[in-house]
């Protein structure tokens, strides 16, 4: 019983590691949870009343859950600026109070500038969420100007709360930190072999693509959480090397997906199919462990027999030999990628600072501000209708839907989620309600769950955060005494109205359309792959030594920001099967193209190529270049003709390279030019075949 409770155990940590790589979103809600704790606490003793302790407990809330700058001292400095910040603002809506609607006019002007200063990165974004929610919470509190010392020395309170949590008690440990990251990315290297068994096992279909793909998205997102701590905590040096190696083991894993679907697609004799499931589950119970604890892979006798039998394969083949092969290239890499783990030692030297943000411009966050602002002053007017006391949830709800959205249609779902997560919410927060009823301490505890699960999930959930908020504040009406189900369905009806009103400015103002702003995305892809391609020319030529990882991961940057903007046209709720299609091709097509300039990345080395060599990988390149700068004048000139992508005349760049890792890297480079043929065939750029005079000139 006792090995089976720390088998369990072991899964389940292993699974948390998984979903939530370094533990960084347990942590915050730890703090969170924590400081709310400690800020009551420090005023038990002043006996302040209840309304006055929820001041501090939101203050607590708030540093913890919106202050995310990148470095202490970034985090030190939001936070001093957080207290005359939030003073100068509660102070204005308890005063406002007094002279309606001038607290009205205040609220909706208040969401025109914290939208805005979203545009100066977590510390705009943190302080203008402060800001707006410091003003909501003593409307919903209904506190009073005579009470402004008090509500003062509570929100200063909540923030020394705050830092005394984040500083000391849960001061965030690098070298803690990256051992979970890369406790996760072995977790979620396991989960991509397990999907592919599914794929051996069931052969393939849309489920077995789906998880593939989510298990492949996961693992990405865990390697570049390598790359931002582990400079942290090693070298500039080793951390370039450690990026190395886990692009290696991530190109591995999806070179082991593409080869298990591959072979899927044709019958395979049920021997075999149970040989090549039973290989995959004994490699992944080696990926399934701590790797502090774990030894090196090629220590093990399971690393020696696949390299053996990946060695013969090629003299020797039988159906499944290419799955057999590709674990043992991931076997290899996986064995370089620990090797190089073990190794810390320098201090990093710090980057450059980024450019200075514009305070004034006009551009899609300018928009977005003036979208917020009249549709919140439409929320205003629908909030009044439903409830003249409780309007203000609508001006809200116009405001958490602008808040990390770029377009109508991201608003959309943003908005679809939090009503249907408000939704269900009431029943959570009426069950709740009445479970503990007049027992305070339950209702404590309960709030602060909700409080722990909403900040949890908040990264990940806008649905489940929005259960939480509900649930929540169907026990803070309980403690307030003000609880009714009649209550909280006013909240679902001011949460759909805000929504709504929110929407309706998207729509109508100055609209920000989904596929504007898709084609802005993949205009700065494009810019990204532009530079990585001529840095990798440059690199492999010998005539520069450029740090080409670091120009692939902007590249995966802005490939993940596609995503997130291209998600309300793949995402189920839309109805249009043709523009679902449309969006996943546009996104694979990105990730295929990311995938093999990964690879380039990982395997280019400074003067592979000398001589003619050289000025073959220079008319390569410069082809390559001239198609990105053709798809990209497709996409900021749209129906616009222009010229036509020029095709790869067939005679392979790699001929007469004997270097295998060199061919690789030009293989690579070959792929990603078919992927940006097939990119410019979404938006209308047609390819034509090279002149012969250039295919016999080779």
């Amino acid at each position: 019983m006792t090995a089976h409770l720390r088998t369990t155990l072991t899964t389940f940590t292993d699974r948390l590691a998984a979903a939530d790589p370094g533990l960084s979103r347990l942590r915050l809600a730890t703090s969170a949870v924590l400081g709310i704790v400690l800020a009551i606490a420090a005023l038990i003793p002043l006996h302040y009343p209840l309304t006055t302790s929820l001041v501090a407990a939101i203050a607590a809330m708030l540093s913890a859950f919106t202050i995310n700058d990148t470095t202490t001292r970034g985090q030190a400095t939001t936070l001093a600026l957080a207290a005359p910040l939030g003073a100068a603002t509660i102070t204005a809506a308890c005063l406002s109070t007094l002279h309606h609607p001038l607290d009205t006019i205040l609220f909706v002007l208040l969401i025109f500038v914290a939208v805005y200063v979203q545009r100066f990165g977590p510390r705009g974004t943190a302080l203008g969420s402060i800001a707006f929610f410091l003003f909501f919470f003593p409307m919903f509190l209904q506190t009073h100007p005579t009470q402004l010392p008090q509500l003062i020395i509570a929100l200063l309170t909540g923030l020394a709360a705050n830092a005394v949590v984040r500083f000391l008690l849960l001061r965030h440990n690098a070298e803690t930190e990256l051992v979970r990251i890369r406790r996760a990315f072995r977790t979620r290297v396991a989960a991509a072999v397990r999907a592919t068994e599914a794929t051996l096992t069931h052969g393939r279909s849309d489920r077995t693509d789906r998880q593939i793909r989510t298990a492949l998205a996961r693992l990405h997102e865990t390697v570049l959480l390598i790359e931002d701590n582990a400079p942290d905590v090693i070298g500039p040096h080793e951390a370039d090397q450690l990026r190395r190696r886990a692009i290696e083991v991530e190109l591995a894993v999806g070179w082991l997906t593409i080869t298990a679907r591959r072979t899927a697609t044709h019958p395979l004799p049920a021997e075999v199919t149970e040989d090549l499931v039973t290989r995959l589950a004994r490699f992944r119970s080696l990926m399934e462990r701590d790797p502090r604890e774990l030894p090196l892979i090629s220590q093990t006798g399971e690393y020696s027999r696949m390299l053996v039998e990946g060695s013969r394969i090629d003299d020797h083949a039988r159906p499944g030999d290419g799955v057999r092969k590709a674990l043992a290239e991931l076997a290899v890499a996986d064995d370089r990628a620990q090797r190089v783990a073990t190794h810390a030692t320098e201090t990093p030297t710090p980057g450059q600072d980024p450019e200075p943000t514009r305070i004034l411009t006009y551009d899609n966050q300018t928009r977005s501000a003036i979208q917020a602002v009249l549709g919140g002053g439409l929320a205003v007017l629908a909030g009044q209708l439903i409830s003249p006391q409780r309007w203000y949830w609508a001006v809200l709800t116009v405001f958490v839907v602008f808040v990390g959205t770029s377009s109508t249609g991201a608003r959309f779902v943003k908005g679809l989620r939090r009503t249907g997560g408000t939704l269900l919410g009431i029943v959570g927060g009426v069950a709740l309600a009445f479970l503990v009823s007049g027992n305070t301490p339950a209702i404590l505890a309960l709030t602060a769950a909700c409080v722990f699960g909403m900040v949890y999930t908040s990264r990940v959930s806008q649905f489940l955060m929005s259960f939480f908020v509900t649930a929540m504040l169907g026990l803070l009406y309980r403690l307030l005494g003000t609880f009714s189900i009649e209550v909280l369905w006013i909240r679902v009806a001011e949460t759909a109205a805000g929504a709504a009103c929110g929407l309706l400015a998207a729509v109508v103002v100055v609209p920000v359309r989904t596929r504007a702003v898709m084609l802005d995305d993949i205009a700065t892809t494009l810019d990204e792959l532009r530079e990585f391609l001529t840095s990798a020319a440059e690199v492999m030529s010998g005539r520069e030594n450029l740090n080409i990882i670091e120009l692939s991961r902007d590249l995966d940057r802005a490939v993940e920001q596609v995503r997130t903007t291209i998600e309300p046209l793949t995402h189920p709720i839309n109805l249009r099967s043709a523009r679902r299609d449309y969006g996943w091709h546009v996104l694979t097509t990105l990730e295929g193209i990311a995938f093999r300039a990964r690879h380039v990345a990982a395997r280019t080395q400074p003067g592979q190529l000398t001589g003619p060599d050289t000025e073959r990988l220079d008319r390569f390149t410069g082809r390559i270049g001239a198609n990105i700068d053709r798809i990209h004048e497709a996409l900021t000139h749209p129906g616009t003709p222009g010229p036509t992508l020029v095709r790869d005349d067939g005679t392979p760049v790699s001929d007469r390279i004997d270097d295998a890792e060199t061919r690789a890297v030009l293989s690579s480079l070959s792929h990603l030019d078919e992927g940006l043929i097939a990119l410019g065939r979404v938006f209308g750029v047609e390819a034509t075949d090279p002149p012969v005079h250039r295919a016999a000139g080779e």
